[in-house]
C-alpha cells in the first residue's frame, strides 16, 4: 500500500515537473535567474517588455497560420508540379529559407520538415540531406529580418536599429548562405519523380487575409511605424474574435525563458568583476564577433545575444555573430533541435548518421561564413 502511494506521488511529480526536463533551455534560464536573485535583488526595468509583447503577438499570429495550414497548402501545390527529385528538394529547402524570414525558423521547420518526411515515405527517396539543408536554410533565411528569429527581434529592439542599417548588415551573409546552398542542391542526386500529395482545402479565405493584415501591423510595430502596444491590442482582439483557443496553444515557456534571461543578465551585470572581465574581453568589433559565435555553440544564439548585449554597444558584430553562430553544433540554434527530433521520430535508427552529416555540413557553413564575414567586417 505504502509502495503504491509512493509510485503515485512519483508519477504526480513527473507530470508536474516533466516540462523542466522537456525544455532544457528554460530550465537552465530559470535556475540562473533564481540563483542570481539570491545574490542581487531583481528589478522590473531589467525586462524588455517591448520584445515580449511583440514576440507574443508574433507567436499568436503565426500559430493562427499554422492552424489554417496556409503554408502547407502553398507548398503542396508547388511540389505536385515537380517532376524530379532535385526540384522537390530544392522547393522544400527554398520554402524554409524564404518563409523563415516572416514566420521564424522554428515554424518554417515545423511546417516543412514533416512535409519532407511525407514525401520521403511516399517516394522512398532518402531525404536526410534535404532536411539538413532545410535546417541550414531556415537558420540563414531567418537572419535576414528582425522578426525572423528571437535573437534578431531582441537585438533590433534593444539597440533601436533602423531598417536600412539592419538589412545592409545581414544581406551579404544571407546572400552568401543561399548561394552556397544552391551550389549544394545542384550537386544532389537527381531522378525522375512525380509526387502527388493530397491538396489542403482552404474554403474560407477571409481568415488568412485578416491574419495577414494583423501580421503586417505587427511588422509595422517592429519597424516603429505603429506602437507595439497597438499591435498587441489588435492581435489580442483578433484572437478573441476569431480563435480564442490560440491563447492556450502559444509556447509560453519561450516567453518565460526570455524573462528569466533578462532577470539573470540584469542581475549579474551589477557585478563589478563581470563588468571588468567583459570590458577587457569585448573591447573591439573582432572580440564581440567571435565571442558571440563561440558562446552560441554552447548556450544557443538567443541567450548568447541577450547576455552579450549587456556588455557591448557594437550591435553589428553581435548581430552577425549570433546569426552565423546558429550554425555549428546541434544546440547552437534551437530550430536545429526541432528538425533533428522530427527526423529521428520517423527514422529512429539513423540518429548517429544524421548527427555526423549535420555536423559536417553545419561546421563547414560556420567556418566559411565566419571567415568571409570577418574579412567584410574588417574592410568596412
Amino acid at each position: 500500500m505504502k509502495q503504491s502511494v509512493l509510485i503515485q506521488e512519483n508519477k504526480r511529480l513527473k507530470l508536474k515537473f516533466g516540462f523542466l526536463k522537456k525544455d532544457i533551455v528554460f530550465t537552465v534560464s530559470l535556475i540562473l535567474a533564481v540563483t542570481s536573485c539570491l545574490i542581487y535583488p531583481p528589478k522590473l526595468e531589467y525586462i524588455n517588455f517591448q520584445v515580449l509583447f511583440i514576440l507574443f503577438s508574433l507567436m499568436l499570429t503565426i500559430k493562427a497560420f499554422e492552424e489554417l495550414r496556409f503554408l502547407d497548402k502553398f507548398a503542396i501545390a508547388i511540389i505536385n508540379k515537380c517532376n524530379n527529385s532535385r526540384s522537390v528538394s530544392a522547393i522544400l529547402i527554398l520554402l524554409c529559407f524564404f518563409s523563415s524570414m516572416f514566420v521564424t525558423n522554428d515554424v518554417a521547420l515545423l511546417t516543412f520538415v514533416p512535409l519532407t518526411l511525407v514525401v520521403c515515405k511516399k517516394t522512398q527517396m532518402p531525404m536526410m540531406e534535404t532536411i539538413i539543408f532545410q535546417t541550414i536554410a531556415a537558420n540563414i533565411g531567418s537572419s535576414l529580418t528582425p522578426m525572423g528569429n528571437p535573437q534578431n527581434l531582441f537585438i533590433y529592439s534593444h539597440y533601436g536599429i533602423k531598417p536600412v542599417p539592419f538589412f545592409s548588415s545581414v544581406l551579404f551573409m544571407a546572400a552568401l548562405g543561399i548561394s552556397s546552398l544552391y551550389f549544394l542542391i545542384k550537386r544532389m542526386k537527381n531522378r525522375e519523380l512525380k509526387v502527388v500529395l493530397t491538396p489542403v482545402p482552404l474554403n474560407d479565405w477571409k481568415k488568412p487575409v485578416i491574419w495577414g493584415l494583423v501580421l503586417a501591423i505587427i511588422i509595422a510595430s517592429i519597424f516603429g511605424v505603429v506602437s507595439y502596444q497597438v499591435a498587441f491590442v489588435v492581435t489580442l482582439i483578433t484572437v478573441i474574435i476569431l480563435h480564442v483557443k490560440l491563447l492556450i496553444k502559444v509556447d509560453y515557456l519561450l516567453l518565460l525563458t526570455f524573462i528569466c534571461f533578462f532577470i539573470f543578465i540584469g542581475n549579474i551585470s551589477s557585478s563589478s568583476t563581470l563588468q571588468a572581465f567583459a570590458n577587457t574581453s569585448m573591447k573591439d568589433t573582432t572580440s564581440v564577433y567571435f565571442s558571440s559565435i563561440f558562446l552560441s555553440q554552447f548556450i544557443s544564439n538567443v541567450p548568447a545575444s541577450i547576455l552579450l548585449a549587456e556588455f557591448t554597444t557594437d550591435w553589428k558584430p553581435l548581430l552577425l555573430g549570433v546569426n552565423i553562430g546558429g550554425l555549428g553544433t546541434i544546440v547552437a540554434s534551437l530550430a536545429s533541435v526541432i528538425s533533428y527530433k522530427l527526423f529521428i521520430q520517423a527514422n529512429p535508427t539513423e540518429s548517429k548518421k544524421y548527427l555526423i552529416k549535420f555536423s559536417i555540413y553545419n561546421f563547414s557553413f560556420l567556418a566559411f561564413l565566419t571567415l568571409i564575414q570577418y574579412f567584410i567586417l574588417k574592410i568596412f
